[in-house]
């Protein structure tokens, strides 16, 4: 007994040392009905059930008239809260008091309620319903709550319980929607957890969390869908008892780095420091994993702990964790590095960043409730169960960027494009649907399909665009086969019935008979034979046709004016070559002898020359 009540008073000096700022995390209440009720009211999510991340819930409202509390069973007031076939839901409304959040969750879950609204007794901001710490008989049954819980304020209860006592058919709408932020294609978690496995419900609660969960979480990890962190809470020991043989069975590095005795009873079993020095193993653990880009280690390292060093067994040692650690290949010697010193008195980088992590940034607030799940810096309120975890950390992803284990896990999400294609444009030929399913519902967008991008409002139409349009449905033109010969009015920019054809290109496209119309083979002499998307013309006798001037020539004759023609140009081009040769060979011939002529009168006169007199004077001067 000694040992409980120093238990007490040391963990009241550890949750003073720490205290800080814890945030309420909320969903909103919508009331449709009646009409002075409507609105849209906060309310704080229950850190128990299971709240519908991502989704919505429409039911109404009921108010109890015996058993107003929910502290016992409504099997002994014979009330049963069970919707019929085809009705809403019911959300009951109970007051708060007398019994744990908890027992009244169960209670309304038994009698068949399927959601829980508790009305606050006083004026104050909403808080946080969470379950006892400490209580063997809570343990047997909070695990299994299953329904989503909020707490209202006084003055939203009262308004409720007014317009159900005037006979008025309250109808609300619990709206998670928007209770964790989803910016983007990955998601950002982490957990806040703990090495201890003798705390009691708690405690096993999160170890077989971590063994159920860590498929889907390595899976998430693995493709880079999720950022994932493990995170440890310590304590410091108080200045004036850092000295005390319970700071120091506590603590480590000089009472900077405390847990709580593992048995809560200072005089047996594991001591806090045991802990304290496990969960910064399990730090370092996940810190050398990261860096050799294999983080989802952790999962089996804290697994692998769990199973083989309990400390029912005794096994929760350092040289357990070592083996386990070596067993995944993870580096021994910079883990150890990592862990450090535990009795120095200095502080330990890991460790101190642990701390500083506590203090809440932003809208997340302190981490003060063992264990705590973060996710995109919201805290998660809820069962910590695979499927409710999952179904939140799906809740973070922008819509139509969910990974496929969203989508397909059992139970985790409603696939609304499997009925009536979710009210979406759809091509049954093609097989082509406007319907994506996304976590929070179905969305009508026009798809993209073989690069080829379809263009619409997505409910009504969809149509493809741009190159390679034809290749899809045929660009949802018309296409008829027929003795294999195919027409296809794809062309683009639209549809258009080819030559030959008439329609409107997109669900007809009819044959035009060209010999009926008079439009082809209307020349003389020739017979015209309608056909599929074209004509066939013959021509009489020896007549050959011409389809480009629609008429018909002569065979024989054609070919020998050929010939002849071709004579005529080989007889001309003879004839021309014949006479340039005797024009060239004359034109040489006279400028020959104009030549001769011209250097024989330099030297001799000729006989057309007449004689030149002589003026030359001599003797003068």
């Amino acid at each position: 007994m000694r040992g409980k009540l120093w238990f007490s008073i040391w963990v009241l000096f550890l949750w003073g040392s720490c205290w800080g700022r814890f945030v309420v995390e909320k969903n909103s209440l919508k009331v449709t009905s009646p009409e002075d009720l409507k609105g849209i009211y906060e309310c704080a999510i229950g850190n128990f059930g299971i709240p519908q991340y991502g989704g919505t819930m429409l039911g109404f409202v009921v108010y109890p008239k015996s058993n107003r509390k929910a502290c016992k069973s409504f099997d002994e007031f014979d009330i049963s809260f069970k919707s019929k076939p085809g009705a809403f839901p019911t959300f009951l409304l109970v007051d708060r008091g007398d019994c744990y959040f908890t027992t009244k969750a169960w209670n309304a879950q038994n009698a068949g309620a399927a959601a829980i609204l508790v009305a606050d007794n006083k004026v104050e901001p909403l808080i946080t319903m969470d379950t006892p710490e400490e209580d063997s008989s809570v343990a047997d049954y909070f695990q299994n709550i299953t329904v989503p819980s909020a707490l209202v304020s006084k003055s939203f209860g009262d308004s409720l319980k007014k317009a159900l006592d005037n006979g008025d058919m309250v109808n609300v709408n619990l709206d998670w929607r928007e209770s964790l932020p989803h910016p983007d294609e990955r998601v950002e978690y982490e957990f806040w957890t703990n090495s201890n496995d003798e705390c009691g419900a708690k405690c096993e609660s999160q170890i077989e969390f971590v063994k159920s969960f860590k498929g889907a979480a390595q899976i998430l990890e693995k493709k880079g869908y999720t950022q994932f962190t493990p995170h440890y809470i310590t304590w410091y020991c108080p200045e004036a008892f850092i000295l005390s043989k319970q700071c120091k069975s506590q603590c480590i590095n000089h009472g900077r780095y405390c847990a709580p005795d593992p048995e809560q009873d200072f005089s047996k079993g594991y001591d806090g420091k045991d802990v304290v020095v496990q969960n910064l193993r399990q730090v370092c653990v996940f810190k050398v994993a990261n860096e050799s880009r294999k983080p989802w280690l952790w999962w089996d390292y804290v697994t692998d702990f769990s199973i083989r060093c309990p400390m029912k067994e005794k096994k929760y040692t350092k040289e357990c964790a070592e083996e386990v650690i070596k067993s995944l290949g993870l580096d021994l010697k910079k883990i150890n590095k990592c862990v450090g010193n535990p009795d120095a008195d200095e502080e330990n980088p890991v460790l101190k960043a642990e701390q500083d992590a506590q203090i809440g940034k932003g809208s997340r607030g302190d981490v003060t409730i063992l264990p705590t799940l973060v996710i995109n810096n919201r805290q998660y309120r809820g069962k910590l169960d695979k499927g409710a975890v999952l179904k939140a950390i799906c809740a973070g992803f922008q819509e139509t960027t969910e990974p496929a284990v969203c989508l397909s896990e059992g139970g985790i999400e409603t696939n609304e494009c499997l009925e009536n294609n979710g009210g979406c444009w759809h091509d049954k030929a093609a097989n082509i649907t406007a319907c994506k399913d996304t976590f929070r519902g179905r969305v009508c967008e026009c798809p993209i399909v073989k690069g080829v991008k379809f263009v619409g409002d997505g409910y009504t139409h969809c149509e493809a665009s741009g190159s390679g349009r034809c290749e899809i449905n045929n660009g949802g033109c018309w296409k008829d086969t027929r003795n294999g010969q195919t027409y296809s009015a794809c062309v683009d920019g639209g549809c258009k019935c080819p030559p030959g054809f008439k329609g409107d290109g997109n669900k007809k496209c009819e044959d035009i008979d060209e010999c009926k119309e008079r439009t082809a083979c209307q020349c003389s002499g020739c017979k015209c034979k309608n056909t599929w998307g074209s004509y066939e013309c013959n021509c009489r006798g020896d007549l050959l046709y011409m389809k480009e001037h629609d008429t018909c020539i002569s065979k024989k004759p054609t070919t020998e004016v050929g010939w002849s023609f071709i004579w005529v140009i080989f007889l001309g081009l003879a004839a021309a070559g014949i006479g340039g040769y005797a024009v060239y060979k004359y034109r040489i011939r006279s400028y020959m002898d104009s030549e001769i002529r011209a250097i024989m009168a330099q030297y001799m006169p000729l006989d057309n020359q007449s004689e030149v007199p002589n003026h030359v004077h001599h003797g003068d001067i």
